[in-house]
């Protein structure tokens, strides 16, 4: 149960960062002033995303036992994020290349959990 939970929290935190900065590269004049408005508008939801991203690892770490693992997972949950952001914001299409790459990371998490 925890892992599921700690999974979902991830998920959540984890595409509320990557949205507004998806969102800023998309829709954000590049110059500071812009950026510095848009990222200062954007703090408050920074912190219920980072709050997020730090129980979703505890609660994976939690289930799995190792925080190695919490971490590594949850890195594979945020590869997973950016594929979606960048389908979302930019119509990336991932390419087979882009799914071999994600599958050669998730076997290497795999046998890195492999006894």
């Amino acid at each position: 149960m925890s892992a599921v939970l700690g999974f979902s929290c991830l998920f959540v935190g984890l595409v509320i960062v990557n949205a507004v900065y998806s969102y800023q590269s998309k829709h954000i004049d590049p110059a500071f002033g812009p950026t510095f408005l848009f990222q200062l508008k954007m703090l408050p939801l920074f912190l219920p995303a980072n709050l997020l991203i730090g129980y979703g690892v505890r609660w994976v770490q939690h289930s799995f036992g190792q925080l190695t693992t919490a971490l590594v997972s949850a890195k594979i949950v945020e590869l997973l994020v950016c594929l979606l952001m960048g389908y979302m914001f930019m119509q990336e299409i991932p390419t087979w290349k882009t799914w071999a790459g994600l599958l050669i990371i998730i076997g290497g998490f795999i046998l890195m959990k492999w006894k």
